[in-house]
């Protein structure tokens, strides 16, 4: 704030919020979080104010009248935030991209300037709670690879799969979470959700890349199963190749590491072991958001970060296959390496 000479920032997407208050915007409410130079702030929450949120001065607004919620949310509370901002006489401001921001810009017409890459760079680095809370995402997911191998077999539809694998989440977590339970259920494709009429066939291998959200804090890793225990040779060896991929990664990712390095070092390793190239992505950073710095993606110029946590994503996908493979860890990144944050099993079987 004092580099660009921001009078205040607005920020008003919810996980961003959530970042800097600890305050988690219910579904279909919105929240507003203003900061001042001096360091002083000022939080508005729905109908109630959340004194417990890590702010100066918590306000609230009528999102819910006689019960009903308000179509003209974001109106209301960005004419909240305008009325404060003509008060203290604000003239730059700072703002997220958000549908609240958008109606104070819209209301307040002093210049605004774009502050989203800038806390998406200060949430790279994870604090110790944002870890406790990501680890008990990763544990939804462990509970849930356990009930699939407990299920499936030929002749499972998708859609059980999905709602069983569901169930064990959120038992796992004991709360309900925090959003859409993604990303891929669907069997003997590379990917995509659970389809109705759709089954798992004798012979297929079922990718499962999950991504329970335990109190806004995401998950995000996969697993393949042959769906009759008895991988063919073929899918075995393609298993192992990307067993190996990970390995490499945990070998050589430290802070530092260029991440565009890492997915040119495996899609090297692919086509070395006469696999195909990568088709996508190596892998991502995960946090608030489901994918975040860094992108282990030759389209981005990413540098690892000490305390950041990421996925490691190779996959093999053909016909030959029955579908695919798909293995994805999370990683912490270290001064000196990485720390492996998934411990269930990776087999086929």
């Amino acid at each position: 704030m004092e580099e660009r000479k921001f009078d205040a920032v607005l920020i008003g997407a919810p996980h961003h919020v959530y970042y800097f208050t600890s305050h988690w915007t219910q579904p279909q409410h919105l929240s507003a979080f203003v900061l001042f130079p001096d360091g002083r702030s000022i939080l508005i929450t729905a109908n109630t104010p959340n004194k417990a949120a890590a702010a100066d001065d918590v306000r609230s607004y009528e999102a819910n009248l006689f019960s009903t919620l308000r179509d003209d949310q974001p109106w209301e509370l960005g004419m909240m935030v305008a009325a404060i901002f003509r008060e203290k006489g604000m003239k730059n401001i700072g703002v997220d991209a958000s549908i609240v921001t958008s109606q104070v810009v819209l209301n307040y017409c002093e210049p605004a300037e774009p502050i989203d890459e800038d806390i998406f760079q200060m949430r790279r680095v994870k604090d110790a709670d944002e870890l406790e809370l990501m680890m008990r995402a990763i544990a939804c997911c462990g509970a849930m690879y356990e009930r699939a191998r407990e299920i499936i077999e030929p002749g499972i539809p998708e859609v059980r799969v999905y709602a069983e694998l569901q169930a064990a989440a959120v038992e796992a977590a004991g709360e309900p979470l925090s959003a859409y339970l993604g990303n891929d259920y669907a069997c003997g494709v590379p990917g995509g959700p659970p389809r109705a009429g759709h089954a798992a066939g004798d012979g297929q291998l079922y990718i499962l890349d999950v991504g329970p959200v335990f109190r806004g804090y995401f998950s995000d890793n996969a697993r393949t199963i042959a769906v009759n225990r008895k991988p063919t040779d073929a899918q075995y060896a393609a298993w192992e190749v990307l067993r190996d991929c990970l390995g490499l990664v945990e070998m050589n990712a430290k802070a530092g590491t260029p991440s565009y390095h890492l997915w040119e070092w495996i899609n090297d390793h692919l086509k070395k072991n006469g696999q195909p190239e990568l088709t996508h992505h190596l892998g991502h950073g995960v946090g608030l958001n489901p994918h975040e710095y860094p992108h282990l993606n030759p389209e981005w110029d990413d540098t690892l970060m000490a305390g950041e946590v990421f996925t490691a994503e190779p996959g093999i996908y053909g016909e030959a296959l029955a579908g695919g493979i798909r293995l994805e860890n999370q990683y912490l990144v270290t001064a000196t390496g990485v720390v492996r944050l998934t411990d269930f099993p990776l087999g086929l079987v």
